[in-house]
């Protein structure tokens, strides 16, 4: 903005004619005020004859020009004189509100709305005034148009709206946010690109904003087109809301009748806190381990929340287990009839059999299909999932009719991979999951620690095969390999190769040092390394057991609930459907989203005892709790303000002072722990009495 002198008439004249020729218009409109403008104006629009709405080749008129710069006097000027406040300004489409607004001038855009400008005008990115407003950081530009009845949730080009805006930014956004939130804006409104407004302040790393939105019922497990949660960004960004998060879940544990030590003493769980809007009840149990903090899943709320939504759907995994031991019985007797005993009398059983593995190959061929049509990339990382289609595979094979030798190689493998996919399966019932799962991590370690060592192996079958080449087990290279493998399990036959009169030893001396060593680098070192691995791998399944039974039944369910909710599932009988859907489901909002349970009544049962007892604790917990941590924050900000303030002496006896208090804040400290332990106490005896 330029400083000069009031333009006279013939200027004014001759730069508001001239106005295609640019710029020069910027330095008119704001050197001119109060009556020298009005006049200017007044004598400007008479002896030309012009309109308020001239614009150049870009439509910038002087209300553009006016409200960009913020000017009150001359917006209200122009509007005086019927300046039309919906030309919209060269390519970004502007429109004089929208400048105003991206000013922050709350003034002159309550002008430009009280003379009739739209607040829902968007420019070339689809941008209303409301979104410029939150960007120029204009609390009372936004308070303007709001009560002017802007709509709150307008998107611009990328699907944002003015909420998505005011969490980027750092200085003034924790206010427009409030201000919007409270006028209604969606919390959970992801843009195009699926970002919410809490991915975008996780990502900004405003811990503030996050927590705000928390606590107003933002969704951390939304996703974004690439499947990245929102919980995701914040315990990368801002890890600082993970004790805040994890305190949320102990504030939905509360006491809600009576009090701790009496019989009918009611504690209340809310889930509330753990089921996302609109998504699928164990959508934050998934996340959770996703992220990395499956430890949040041994909590108290979580825990139990799991317990009871497994009582639930676990009817849906029954009838998986019972299909698959169906099919395995008849696959089992259709190979024993046909590849096993081939009994000729049993035709018609045959018959019937091949019919029924059919179906049953059939069926499975398409649960797997089902399956996979719900995320093809997350379906063909599980191993399981190939096991399954080499089962379908292997079954077709077999039950290809005429018979024929290569066959019986396919029945081999075919039933032994049945079985094992029966035990897979059974592995995920929460009560055998521990025992599989030992299983499946000692066979993968078993195989990553054989391939590490399989040169040393080869090694020795290639010198036992030179040294002992007379030696039928190993004259065919691979066959001594196997038989090398076997001898590592201390199958050595010793005397058959050293004192085999019919086939002698051709290399004395070597042949038997070559066997010592061995014994001794393979049976002895080796083996008891392998075993030993195994053992501190079962020792730390054991230690995290606990944890894994969480996880584990964390995923079974969340699958059995995508394969349940599923949109292809919409055209199967609806009341069967409909049925089934909600005797699956925990919660049924807005009412039933909490239980009520009695820790002092013997006759509880709808949670396990010691999962009762630790919610128990944690009441008491919260109770008793005191605020140690902030007495020592205190302390030291005092510490530092008298260190600054107070001279030598002063200092000496407001550091006495402080030592004081500090030891006044340990005794009572003290005493309430004395307190807490009779309370326990006194609770833990009446409970035994009763």
């Amino acid at each position: 903005m330029t400083n000069q002198q009031p333009w006279n008439k013939e200027e004014i004249v001759l730069a508001l004619s001239n106005l295609p020729a640019g710029k020069r218009a910027l330095s008119v409109i704001p050197t001119l005020h109060g009556d020298i403008l009005r006049k200017a104006l007044d004598e400007f629009f008479n002896s030309n004859n012009k309109e308020v709405k001239l614009f150049n080749v870009y439509t910038e008129t002087p209300l553009h020009i006016a409200a960009s710069l913020g000017s009150v006097t001359c917006v209200k000027l122009l509007l005086s004189y019927g300046a039309d406040v919906r030309v919209q300004l060269g390519s970004m489409r502007s429109t004089p509100l929208h400048l105003a607004a991206e000013e922050g001038s709350a003034e002159c855009t309550k002008l430009l709305l009280e003379a009739g400008a739209i607040c829902e005008v968007k420019n070339s990115r689809g941008q209303t005034p409301m979104h410029l407003a939150v960007l120029s950081q204009s609390v009372e530009t936004l308070d303007t148009l709001i009560s002017n009845g802007a709509k709150i949730n307008v998107e611009d080009n990328d699907g944002r709206t003015p909420l998505h805006t005011a969490v980027a930014k750092a200085t003034r956004g924790i206010e427009l946010v409030k201000i919007l939130i409270q006028a209604g804006a969606l919390i959970n409104k992801a843009d195009k690109f699926g970002y919410t407004p809490l991915h975008i302040a996780a990502i900004n790393e405003s811990s503030s904003t996050v927590m705000l939105l928390l606590s107003k019922g933002a969704d951390v497990t939304a996703r974004t087109k690439g499947g990245i949660s929102a919980l995701s960004f914040i315990v990368r960004r801002t890890p600082d809301i993970l004790p805040q998060f994890i305190s949320r879940l102990d504030q939905a544990i509360s006491l809600h009748d009576h009090e701790l030590g009496d019989v009918d003493c009611e504690l209340r769980l809310d889930f509330r806190r753990l089921v996302s809007t609109g998504g699928r009840e164990t959508d934050l149990m998934l996340c959770l381990v996703e992220v990395g903090q499956k430890h949040i899943l041994k909590h108290p709320l979580c825990e139990s929340f799991l317990y009871l939504k497994w009582l639930r759907i676990r009817k849906f995994f029954l009838l998986n287990i019972i299909f698959h031991f169906i099919f395995v019985v008849f696959f089992t007797a259709y190979i024993a009839v046909t590849y096993l005993y081939n009994i000729q009398n049993f035709d018609r059983a045959r018959r019937v059999l091949f019919w029924l593995v059919s179906i049953f190959t059939v069926v499975l061929a398409g649960k797997e299909c089902f399956q996979m049509a719900h995320g093809i990339y997350g379906y063909i990382k599980r191993w399981e999932n190939w096991l399954q289609w080499n089962v379908v595979l292997l079954s077709s094979i077999v039950l290809i009719t005429p018979v024929h030798d290569w066959q019986y190689h396919v029945a081999a493998l075919s039933i032994l991979q049945v079985w094992i996919e029966l035990m897979i399966i059974l592995g995920r019932f929460p009560m055998f999951g521990l025992y599989i799962q030992m299983f499946t991590q000692v066979s993968i370690n078993f195989f990553k620690f054989f391939a590490t060592y399989i040169c040393l192996i080869i090694g020795f079958s290639l010198a036992f095969s030179v040294l002992h080449k007379n030696y039928d087990s190993f004259n065919d290279p691979l066959v001594a390999l196997l038989k090398t493998i076997i001898m590592m399990s201390g199958e050595l036959e010793f005397e058959d190769i050293f004192f085999d009169q019919e086939t002698p030893i051709l290399y004395s001396g070597t042949a038997h040092l070559m066997l010592l060593s061995f014994v001794i680098l393979v049976t002895v070192i080796l083996t008891n390394l392998m075993m030993g691995l195994a053992v501190s791998d079962i020792q730390e399944l054991r230690r995290c057991a606990g944890l894994d039974r969480l996880v584990r039944r964390a995923e079974l369910i969340a699958h059995l609930e995508t394969m349940l909710f599923s949109k292809l599932l919409d055209h199967a009988p609806n009341k069967i459907m409909k049925m089934c859907r909600k005797g699956a489901l925990l919660l049924h909002p807005p009412h039933h989203c909490a239980i009520h349970i009695r820790p002092n009544d013997p006759r509880e049962n709808r949670l396990p005892p010691e999962l009762i007892s630790t919610i128990h604790r944690l009441v008491i917990e919260k109770k008793t709790k005191r605020p140690t941590h902030n007495i020592e924050v205190d302390n030291s900000r005092l510490s530092r303000l008298y260190s600054i303030n107070s001279n030598g002496n002063n200092q000496q006896q407001l550091n006495d002072l402080i030592t004081e208090i500090k030891r006044c804040s340990y005794n009572i400290g003290a005493h309430l722990d004395n307190l807490t332990n009779k309370v326990e106490s006194i609770v833990r005896d009446y409970n035994n009495s009763v």
